[in-house]
């Protein structure tokens, strides 16, 4: 019985963590940018569905899950978004979705931390190390800023072009009611 006791109670602690954690968005800003014949040019990606339980004293039960609805892609040019959503780019009828999920946390200092997350575009994942920060504004919101550079080539968004560059720059800003 004492056994069963003190598996039970580290258990009900980390699921009220977790419960603690879950969180609605407030507001969501997902930003990429590329180089298109040397102007940088870019949108944004809405549609963002957030699963997490980050709690910055117990990084090591922390976890974040992110994904996009590719098809939600803006750039203010309906041609070009169409061409995004196409198989030569996104493929969105075959892959709707990009996710991240986390794998581990580092505090850095303050409210800078670093997080370690496998990115999957087009059923290709990579991981990458991402800097970002985690900001209590009161005691039920918080923001996330982050950012990442990726080549688009590592996951066959587009082809090889002498006109579109290869590496993206993404932006995130997620602001959450815990």
């Amino acid at each position: 019985m004492k056994r069963i006791v003190a598996l039970v109670i580290p258990l009900l602690i980390l699921v009220n963590i977790a419960l603690a954690q879950k969180v609605v968005i407030l507001k969501s800003n997902i930003k990429f940018q590329v180089k298109y014949l040397g102007v940088n040019t870019g949108g944004t990606i809405n549609g963002l569905q957030l699963n997490m339980a980050f709690a910055p004293d117990n990084l090591n039960s922390s976890t974040i899950e992110a994904i996009l609805d590719v098809k939600t892609i803006n750039t203010d040019n309906d041609l070009r978004d169409g061409h995004l959503r196409s198989d030569e780019f996104f493929d969105i009828a075959k892959y709707p979705a990009i996710t991240m999920k986390s794998i581990s946390f580092k505090h850095k200092s303050g409210d800078n931390y670093t997080g370690q997350f496998n990115l999957t575009i087009k059923d290709k994942t990579k991981v990458f190390e991402i800097p970002f920060t985690y900001t209590t504004a009161t005691a039920n919101t918080a923001t996330f800023k982050g950012g990442l550079k990726l080549n688009r080539l590592d996951f066959g968004i587009g082809g090889s072009s002498m006109v579109v560059g290869n590496e993206v720059s993404v932006s995130i800003e997620v602001d959450v009611a815990k």
